[in-house]
């Protein structure tokens, strides 16, 4: 299925910004709203954004609350893109209940990462594209300038194209392929069902935050025994950050695991694609955004380069 890219975004085009998961407070998102501004765009603040319900996790509201806010931001054509407030946990209550009956007609950028995963999954089996980059609320946390700079690059119909230095986990080789993935732990969850990623011949990226060691081996060995690293061509790994026991652990607030790494490449170790370790997109201070569904090239080598096609 060939992929749909929303159009470029121009100035005084609306961006809705919705919570499809966690709850938030209005100072977490007061520096990336007045961003949306400085940039020409005007934000739309979905009815439920602020909204609070609190059920063995503190929501963005009920998922009545929450599907109604994210089909009105896909639906609505006045809306030029959407922009999740930010991730947490609740976006595999809105799955069942999305509509994309406007949004077929005038599709929309998708921006966000971490539970928004289970968004980005679902559009890209629909044949859309989707940005995997910074919410809205990580812009209080005091992340790059540059990882916004590059998503609002992409609503402007920018070309992208990555290079980075190597990293001693990397496997070298050169493919080209789609890009997808997103959030380890909700590939993870998607396994098994009709919204989980079609891996065959794609290119998977892959972040976490907050695991366990055992548990990332858990994941990765659960997305070996599905088949996932014999149907795939490539695989780039993020951030992987606050891992293991933070008394224990001195890289537990590293961007990019030591030790994290070590254990996903002796798991991938009898498989022979291109690997990239230590890409800058996950729960970090620079999460350069990534397209979800987008036809790459992936060269590693001395150097490692990735372009959009």
């Amino acid at each position: 299925m060939k992929k749909i890219f929303p159009k470029s975004l121009k100035k005084g085009d609306k961006i809705a910004i919705i919570s499809p998961a966690g709850a938030v407070e209005p100072a977490q998102l007061e520096k990336g709203i007045k961003l949306i501004k400085s940039k020409g765009f005007q934000p739309v603040l979905g009815e439920n954004l602020y909204t609070k319900f609190s059920n063995g996790y503190n929501y963005a509201g009920t998922e009545e609350q929450r599907t109604k806010d994210i089909n009105w931001a896909l639906n609505d054509s006045e809306i030029s893109a959407i922009w999740a407030s930010r991730g947490g946990y609740g976006c595999q209550h809105l799955i069942e209940n999305l509509n994309l009956k406007g949004f077929t007609k005038n599709p929309k950028w998708y921006i966000g990462y971490s539970d928004n995963t289970v968004i980005q999954s679902y559009l890209l089996k629909k044949g859309f594209a989707s940005i995997h980059g910074q919410t809205i609320k990580t812009s209080s946390f005091g992340v790059t300038d540059e990882s916004y700079d590059l998503t609002f690059n992409i609503l402007k119909g920018k070309p992208l194209k990555y290079t980075l230095k190597s990293n001693h986990f990397n496997k070298e080789g050169n493919v080209e392929g789609e890009l997808i993935g997103g959030n380890l732990a909700l590939i993870y969850a998607l396994l098994g069902t009709k919204y989980s990623f079609d891996f065959k011949d794609k290119i998977l990226f892959i972040e976490d935050i907050g695991e366990n060691f055992y548990a990332l081996d858990r994941m990765i060995m659960s997305l070996e025994l599905a088949g996932v690293f014999t149907k795939i061509k490539g695989l780039i790994i993020g951030g992987m950050t606050n891992m293991g026991d933070e008394k224990e652990n001195k890289q537990y607030e590293e961007s990019f695991d030591e030790f994290a790494y070590k254990l996903i490449s002796d798991r991938i170790s009898k498989y022979k694609f291109p690997t990239v370790f230590a890409f800058p997109n996950g729960h970090i201070h620079n999460n350069i955004p990534l397209i979800i569904g987008a036809e790459i090239s992936l060269k590693a080598g001395k150097n490692v380069s990735l372009t959009f096609k």
